[in-house]
């Protein structure tokens, strides 16, 4: 599923039905992209393609932040602000985004780390997930 302006703004129950997503759960999902590798970032583990950082996680507060254009993250912040929030300085204007990863569904997540992929990765890579 891709989120659209669209579907944001009209369908907001979609996506607003919480559960908690575990760091194994997260890790699981980020390595399961081509060539990311897990590396310590200062207090928290970043997840990488070709050294560029995709996400970071923050295992003691259970929160994610992931890398987004700026136009990405304004779609995906209409959905709840509660949920997913532009980091809150100037790395938030250069599309950086926070998850709380105790409330995201699911699919919301798999829709948004793929999102931060195809942005971060060399197009060569990130074109077998675009659909």
């Amino acid at each position: 599923m891709r989120i659209d302006v669209t579907t944001c703004l009209y369908f907001p129950a979609l996506f607003l039905s919480y559960c908690m997503i575990s760091n194994h759960a997260f890790c699981t999902l980020l390595l399961s992209f081509a060539e990311v590798t897990e590396e310590p970032h200062f207090e928290k583990r970043s997840f990488r393609i070709k050294k560029k950082i995709i996400a970071t996680l923050d295992e003691v507060n259970n929160t994610a932040c992931v890398k987004l254009t700026a136009n990405e993250q304004s779609v995906f912040c209409l959905i709840d602000e509660t949920v997913i929030g532009a980091v809150p300085n100037k790395w938030g204007t250069q599309g950086w985004t926070n998850i709380n990863l105790k409330k995201i569904k699911k699919e919301l997540l798999q829709d948004i780390v793929t999102t931060a992929y195809c942005t971060v990765a060399p197009k060569a890579l990130s074109q077998q997930y675009y659909k």
